[in-house]
């Protein structure tokens, strides 16, 4: 077998490494007074509009970022992806979380199979289940109305479908179609997650979509016993079949949990967790609380995406610019972080979701191929809604460490204030600090500056801000179920690109494992120090101690092999 090639080792690479120096000699201020470049970095798509300006790149970037993709076989790793060949090689998977929105007609095959009718039976069952509950077709165990839902499950079970939720919940057509009811998701293993799910709500009017594909994940069953016991007490254990359905492929044991396998909703194994909100994962418990016409607007809109993503020229492609960039951002100029910044309220979820996301898919050390990487690849994300950002985090991005920021505006709020007498309205002030903040960061203050405006010597090198921090600015035309699935896809597809060109796996997640092995241990000898009084053993002297002081000091906990449930 051929020696595996990294692609630090091409000369596109080596080009951008050697033109890092030519950027570093050149000041934001500078490039951004020269108007034509600025023009040929702002790209418009279907209402959007992307700005990158205020990166520190020039045309000569862009091309020799170019030429990187095409040294990585960019545009191949994607047509592979879209025909459903076998690029998570670890785990030989394909990798179709496109398929999951396509429209009703696609042909999208893996393993010779066209799997898009397969997603569109689900949806169908999906479409039809959901308007029984909504419509009181369904009803719980006592007869009632079920409008309280609570989805059960963590990581990419949660933050994805959460995310969406949290976007659409103020959005004025999903909003009205969300009357009356309510949707929760219970993650957290931890038992006050569940005390606060189940508070205020009525067992009677609950139903409960537990979402794992192999229905054995530690915390997702934990947490689903425990809502079953919640149930069980309240309605006894028959009424499980009528207050809990599944999203699984094990349908012997989601039989076994009490669930009906007619009310479990599949998807595949070329779905990723962390990619699966547009699957069964996400799409059942958003249609149980907007209704399915709802939440089929934000697949278009994710599709809409696909297809740009496939077809549209690179240099006109937002997804391949976005995500060559970051590439850049992180390989070149050593930038290891990224600050994702809508100013909107209605994605505080989103920056959470991208840091699964791309950090779950990207934070690799090793090529495709098992080859260590001798360069960082991966970035880590944050982010919070503007203003709230600016008063916590905005300090060090301005006078700290340089961190590239995504700006995320919206031309029309979802839900205007005006009130007379002000000078503009609420959104017009949120959004001007959308358009001020990249020009802070990407301008500065210079001591001239402070000085002509008297500002005392001892305080100039404290209110001097250095400026030449890159930024990018991403303006939407409003925040819809389309345009929610519009920027989900912009980003899922930009981690992509990141990963294709680093040359790594960006759809497996072996990082996640060891933790969960080693709890496993340590799971067993608490079990086995609280039942028989055993001594904490097999462990090192640091954890040793820290497990004999957590037993110690919670002697209070009854041994007896009881039920006990939340007291909120």
């Amino acid at each position: 077998m051929a020696p595996s090639s990294l692609i630090c080792e091409t000369q596109p690479w080596k080009d951008l490494k050697a033109h890092v120096d030519d950027i570093k000699k050149t000041h934001l201020r500078e490039l951004m007074s020269d108007t034509e470049r600025c023009q040929s970095m702002m790209i418009e798509f279907d209402g959007m509009l992307l700005d990158y300006s205020r990166q520190r790149a020039t045309s000569d970037t862009l091309n020799k970022l170019k030429n990187l993709a095409e040294a990585a076989h960019l545009k191949e790793k994607i047509n592979k992806m879209f025909n459903g060949e076998r690029i998570n090689s670890t785990e030989d998977r394909s990798v179709l979380h496109v398929a999951l929105r396509a429209p009703r007609d696609s042909v999208i095959n893996s393993d010779g199979k066209n799997v898009v009718p397969d997603v569109w039976q689900v949806l169908d069952k999906i479409k039809d289940f959901s308007e029984r509950i909504r419509s009181g077709a369904w009803i719980g165990a006592t007869g009632k109305a079920l409008t309280n839902v609570i989805a059960v499950g963590i990581g990419g079970s949660f933050l994805g479908p959460l995310f969406v939720h949290t976007a659409l919940q103020t959005d004025s057509e999903a909003s009205e179609f969300a009357k009356g009811r309510q949707l929760r998701f219970l993650a957290n293993v931890d038992p006050i997650d569940v005390a606060r799910n189940i508070t205020g709500l009525n067992p009677e009017t609950t139903l409960v979509v537990v979402v794992s594909k192999t229905f054995t994940t530690a915390e997702t069953m934990l947490n689903a016993r425990t809502i079953r016991e919640w149930i069980s007490a309240a309605l006894g254990p028959e009424a499980v079949a009528k207050h809990m359905v599944a999203v699984s492929t094990n349908l012997t044991l989601v039989e076994k949990f009490g669930i009906d396998p007619n009310n479990a909703f599949a998807f595949w194994d070329w779905v990723g967790g962390r990619y699966s909100v547009c699957s069964a994962v996400g799409v059942l418990p958003l249609s149980l609380q907007y209704g399915f016409a709802v939440v089929e607007k934000f697949l278009k809109g994710a599709s809409s995406i696909d297809q740009h993503f496939h077809s549209a020229p690179f240099e006109k492609n937002l997804p391949v610019l976005l995500g060559l960039l970051s590439v850049w951002n992180v390989s070149f100029l050593g930038y290891p972080a990224r600050a994702i910044l809508p100013y909107t309220q209605a994605l505080e979820k989103f920056a959470p979701h991208i840091q699964q996301v791309s950090m779950e898919s990207n934070g690799k050390g090793v090529s495709i191929d098992g080859v260590p990487l001798p360069f960082e690849a991966g970035e880590i994300d944050f982010g919070e809604p503007g203003t709230n950002g600016q008063h916590s985090f905005y300090q060090l991005i301005h006078q700290g460490r340089v961190i590239p920021c995504d700006f995320i505006g919206v031309v029309k709020s979802q839900q205007p204030v005006y009130l007379k007498g002000e000078v503009v309205s609420n959104h017009d002030e949120l959004m001007s600090n959308f358009f001020a903040q990249p020009d802070a960061l990407a301008y500065g203050k210079t001591p001239e500056q402070l000085l002509k405006d008297n500002v005392p010597h001892h305080l100039v090198t404290h209110k001097t801000f250095s400026g030449d921090r890159p930024s990018l600015s991403l303006l939407l035309p409003s925040l819809n179920a389309y345009n929610i699935g519009q920027l989900l896809a912009i980003y899922e597809h930009r981690v992509a690109v990141e990963g294709f060109v680093w040359g790594i796996n960006s759809f497996d997640q072996w990082g996640v494992e060891l933790g969960k092995s080693l709890a496993t241990q340590v799971r067993k000898q608490l079990n086995a120090s609280r039942k028989k009084a055993e001594p904490v053993e097999g462990f090192n002297f640091s954890t040793t101690t820290l497990l004999t002081r957590y037993l110690e000091a919670s002697t209070d906990i009854s041994k007896e092999d009881c039920t006990v449930l939340p007291k909120m």
